[in-house]
Parts: C-alpha cells; sequence; structure tokens
C-alpha cells in the first residue's frame, strides 16, 4: 500500500529528475521491463500503438523527446495516492497540464505509467 508521504517523496524526485534533464535519474525509478503509455510516442518514437516496453526503447524515446524540448520543465500541481499508484499532475513550461500515472512493484519500481495529456 502506497501511502502519501511515500507518493510526495516519489513525485518530488520524479519532477526534479525531469527538470535536471537527467535520463539516468528519471530512469532508476522504473523496472527494466516496464511499460509506458502516451499519446506522444506515437509521434516521437513512431510507436503507432503509443506503448513502448522495457528502457531500452523508453530512453531512446526520452532522449529524443528531451532535444526536442531542451526546455522542458515540470511543476506539480498535484499528487493523488492510490493502492499500488501514484498519479501526478502538473504543468509544463508551455502552461499545458498533464497526469501520469505511476503503478508501482516489486523493490518500489513503477512497472507500469501512463501519461495523459489536456
Amino acid at each position: 500500500m502506497i501511502n502519501a508521504a511515500h507518493a510526495a517523496h516519489f513525485a518530488e524526485e520524479w519532477v526534479a529528475a525531469w527538470n535536471a534533464h537527467d535520463l539516468e535519474r528519471v530512469l532508476a525509478h522504473y523496472a527494466d521491463d516496464f511499460e509506458m503509455a502516451s499519446p506522444r510516442i506515437a509521434d516521437i518514437a513512431g510507436e503507432p500503438s503509443g506503448i513502448l516496453r522495457g528502457k531500452p526503447a523508453i530512453r531512446a524515446y526520452w532522449k529524443k523527446a528531451l532535444q526536442l524540448v531542451p526546455d522542458l520543465r515540470f511543476e506539480t500541481l498535484a499528487v493523488l495516492v492510490g493502492a499500488k499508484s501514484v498519479a501526478i499532475h502538473y504543468r509544463n513550461q508551455t502552461g499545458r497540464v498533464a497526469v501520469e500515472v505511476f503503478y508501482f512493484g516489486p523493490g518500489d519500481k513503477v512497472v507500469r505509467a501512463s501519461a495523459h495529456y489536456a
């Protein structure tokens, strides 16, 4: 079970890693075989399903995304707690809002995540 303190700590570290543009620090939150779903995957990685699996594929996608958006920055608006998940509601550097949901598995690593954009 995830509690509010755990969720807040995860969100703080996750946002800080992205704001530092430290891809390895971001990836440290995830299991090696995690699944990422995002409508941006189709545009940036060319995967029409919007789903990638495994750190190598997702590392390449996020590396390309950071190159395309060199001023990327997130501001946390809310952190929501589920039984085995955390949702982060945030705003990016352009003012657009998003929600990402993270499902945790063994070793307190994210095994599945989904990004949702306004």
